[in-house]
């Protein structure tokens, strides 16, 4: 098809050519997951598919978008929330039929590592780490605490099992038997979603890749859990070209942001949170250290 322009008939895809560069540049939207998944408090809210839907709806319907791009920077946490996300970014590439690249900043491991599987490439800098495929529980033991101090505790359950791993309670083993039950079961599930997610690019017996070992980006390379040693910049502009455009997608932030949409009450809502969040803050502390990080 054609439409006159002067006394020259010029080509309906050739439209794009008379639009501002802006306009015809090839446009890949950047979304950033960073921090625990799913560890939330009033004030500090970790990755839940709650929380990043609505920015990776925004990102797939950007309008000539070649494709999506993750940074992640994430040392994992809720196995629930990392598959919802994984499983929310795949259903959206399907449906779009757009490419996903994940770049990987200091780490991407446990469900961060499982967040990444979902992209069909995964870029790293040569001193990120990634994998710790596995699963991981703890708790305290307060019982000899609460003795030495004449505190006695009194715990009233219905059902043999209701008060299972109970931190004031001497370890159980029949406890830890069910507990490492199922921690098998979703560790299973972990190694089926990246098996099937790299398929072939694994490399290395299964034992190892899955021990809940990690590794530093140029070996993850070898093992292949990820792809290649590339930053967002410079891989983006080598595949679209220079004029690519690399628009972060990003939800409302900052105080007033979070605040917003509270119910009354919500004052007495932070403050009552407060020594949740100080919790909060030393797990995920402990997560990245976990890291060296």
């Amino acid at each position: 098809m054609t439409f006159e322009r002067g006394d020259q008939k010029v080509l309906m895809s050739d439209w794009t050519r008379y639009l501002p560069e802006r306009f015809r540049a090839p446009v890949v939207p950047v979304v950033r997951l960073s921090g625990t998944i799913g560890a939330v408090t009033p004030l500090r809210p970790g990755l839940t598919l709650a929380g990043v839907s609505k920015t990776l709806d925004k990102a797939f319907e950007t309008k000539r978008a070649q494709a999506v791009a993750l940074v992640i920077n994430s040392p994992g946490g809720s196995p629930v929330q990392s598959r919802q996300i994984y499983t929310r970014i795949r259903q959206l590439a399907a449906a779009k039929g757009i490419p996903v690249l994940a770049f990987v900043e200091d780490v991407a491991a446990s469900g961060g590592y499982m967040i990444a599987c979902a992209a069909d490439e995964i870029f790293c800098d040569p001193s990120s780490i990634l994998g710790s495929v596995g699963v991981i529980g703890g708790t305290f033991g307060f019982q000899d605490f609460i003795k030495r101090f004449g505190i006695e505790r009194r715990v009233y359950t219905s059902g043999e099992h209701k008060s299972s791993l109970d931190p004031f309670l001497p370890e159980n083993p029949d406890d830890v038997a069910r507990l490492k039950a199922i921690q098998r079961d979703i560790h299973d599930d972990f190694i089926a979603l990246v098996k099937r997610s790299r398929g072939a690019r694994l490399k290395g017996e299964e034992a190892y890749l899955f021990s809940g070992e990690y590794w530093a980006g140029n070996r993850s390379i070898e093992l292949g859990l990820a792809d290649a040693i590339g930053d967002l910049r410079g891989v983006l502009r080598a595949r679209f070209g220079e004029t690519v455009r690399m628009p972060v997608i990003a939800p409302k932030s900052g105080l007033l942001a979070n605040l917003s949409g509270r119910k009354p009450g919500a004052g007495a809502m932070i403050a009552a949170g407060l020594g949740d969040d100080l919790i909060s803050a030393i797990e995920a502390r402990a997560l990245w250290a976990r890291y060296g990080l």
